[in-house]
This record gives C-alpha cells, sequence and structure tokens, in this order.
C-alpha cells in the first residue's frame, strides 16, 4: 500500500477540490462538518489515495449519506468516463472468446479501493439529482443472478430510475460504474 499515496502537492490541491464540491452542493450533506471529513483524509493516506483514483477517472466524488453512511460517492452527471467499457467481473471477462474488454468493474473497483453501489444505494443516489441520463453504470449483481450468467446496471429515464440486466460478459462504451468509498458510520 505505500504505494498508493497521494504526494504532499496534490493532497493540497485534491482536498481544495474536494472542499469547493462539497461547499457546492451542501444540499447533499447539510448535517456533515467538512472539517471532519478533511480530518479522516488527511489521517488516512490510502483513502485520499482512492478518492484521488475516484476523481481521476472522471467520478467527481462528493460527500453523501447513504444507507446511513457517510460515504464519497460519484457524483458526476454521467458514468464516470474512465470507467467505462468493462465487464462485469473476472469470471465474465474469462468467458468472453472474442473482443474482450480492458477489465472488469469487480477488478477496477477493488484495485481503486471502492465499492460498488448496490441497486437500493443507486437508487438513494438518485434521490439528490439525476445521474445517467445519457449512460448507464452497472451496480452490484445478487449472487443468485450473477450465477445464472447475469448482471444489473442501472440509469435515469422518462423521468425515473430503471434496473435492468445484461449478460455480466457484455460491456457498452457509455456504461462503466459508480462507486463509494465509506467515511463514517452514523
Amino acid at each position: 500500500m505505500s504505494n498508493k499515496s497521494v504526494s504532499p502537492e496534490r493532497q493540497i490541491e485534491l482536498l481544495k477540490i474536494l472542499k469547493e464540491r462539497f461547499e457546492k452542493n451542501i444540499l447533499r450533506n447539510n448535517d456533515i462538518e467538512w472539517s471532519e471529513i478533511q480530518s479522516i483524509l488527511e489521517s488516512n493516506p490510502y483513502k485520499l489515495w482512492s478518492v484521488e483514483q475516484m476523481e481521476l477517472s472522471g467520478g467527481e466524488p462528493d460527500i453523501f449519506r447513504i444507507s446511513s453512511e457517510i460515504v464519497f460517492c460519484d457524483s458526476s452527471k454521467e458514468s464516470p468516463a474512465g470507467r467505462r467499457s468493462l465487464c462485469y467481473d473476472l469470471q465474465a471477462l474469462e468467458a468472453r472468446k472474442q473482443n474482450k474488454p480492458s477489465g472488469s468493474v469487480v477488478a477496477m473497483a477493488e484495485d481503486l479501493g471502492i465499492e460498488i453501489l448496490t441497486e437500493a444505494e443507486y437508487f438513494e443516489l438518485q434521490q439528490f439529482s439525476q445521474f445517467d441520463t445519457k449512460t448507464s453504470s452497472w451496480v452490484k449483481t445478487p449472487a443468485e443472478t450473477r450465477k445464472l450468467g447475469g448482471a444489473l446496471f442501472g440509469d435515469y429515464r422518462f423521468g425515473r430510475v430503471f434496473i435492468y440486466h445484461n449478460g455480466a460478459d457484455s460491456y457498452y462504451s457509455a456504461r462503466g460504474f459508480r462507486g463509494k468509498l465509506k467515511l463514517i458510520d452514523k
């Protein structure tokens, strides 16, 4: 984990970006103090690194309260651009015989140190704004569905959130995934 840290210069820059986003979207987090979030990030270099990876891959991470947890979650209007064109998991990637994508959602989330949003969390996130109006995002798929070869994804169309299914080995240039990084249980 020693290589998963943020340089002091980048830390200052990243914390400034995150604070500005936090203050701009205060309705998402009006009962949370930025100083508490900054303290957590400064005392946990790996979490700060994960948030930076969310930012670098286009997620625009911001603070949300989702499922009674305070988390950094992707707030980009569309599915993060640096996390698209991926199949669901390693099993799906290995099952593809031709035209394999560069990787899988599950592996990338693990590499970034974040969790894929569940279906319920995706619905909850959509209460804050309309996300994925032109793209879609894989969501954590229940084991029963995955055993049958499928995986779930969601988007926002026609004034509501939809959850769909696809083969776990499919991938599209307009489908990525949204992640979260848990900071505080409350």
